[in-house]
């Protein structure tokens, strides 16, 4: 090789090698982006239901209810979230009326947190749907005075969703004449 084949040859050499130290440092540079990322995503997602429910398992709460019979559980009508819905065949659900999105405020002394929730009632038969449109903004008010007095730790766990769909529907059946709302099943539930 001439010395100017030479030249020419390392001149392509020592090009080629920048590019190839750019593009490892962008691989890394995203690599290490992603797993943060995902990190971060576990953190805010699993993390806290997995500690509540933890704890929830550990020490039992004082003011829990006392287990139910299992005579008095065959005549409770299950809501969403409860382990006895996983048994239920979607063709035995009654009749849904879904519900507008409901954006609160939740109870919080450190800052505010925001709850953003859709869901659906499910009836106990097609005439009940009649009596809920005529009062749905009633019905409505009823839920956000419910949702608006809990706080985070109150419902970020499975067991705190169940206990205020319990809460809305007992609230929401104390006022309803033409039957009763049997579930209530939550199609959106995001804290901020």
């Amino acid at each position: 090789m001439s010395n100017k084949e030479k030249t020419e040859h390392e001149e392509v050499v020592t090009e080629k090698k920048p590019n190839n130290m750019l593009m490892i440092i962008i691989i890394v540079v995203l690599v290490l982006l992603i797993a943060i990322g995902g990190i971060v995503a576990v953190l805010l997602m699993g993390g806290g239901e997995k500690d509540a429910a933890h704890a929830e398992g550990a020490q039992p709460q004082a003011h829990e209810k006392p287990a139910e019979k299992p005579a008095e559980k065959a005549h409770k009508a299950p809501t969403a979230g409860e382990e006895g819905d996983d048994s239920r065949h979607l063709s035995e659900i009654g009749v849904l009326f879904p519900l507008e999105t409901f954006t609160v405020n939740l109870k919080s002394d450190d800052g505010r947190r925001y709850l953003k929730v859709t869901m659906s009632l499910e009836l106990e038969g097609k005439e009940l749907s009649k009596e809920i449109e005529k009062t749905v903004a009633v019905l409505r008010d009823m839920i956000i005075r419910v949702l608006t007095s809990k706080t985070l730790e109150e419902i970020s766990s499975k067991k705190g969703k169940q206990k205020v769909s319990e809460q809305i529907m007992e609230v929401l059946n104390a006022r309803i004449k033409d039957g009763q709302i049997k579930g209530i099943y939550f199609t959106e539930f995001v804290i901020q």
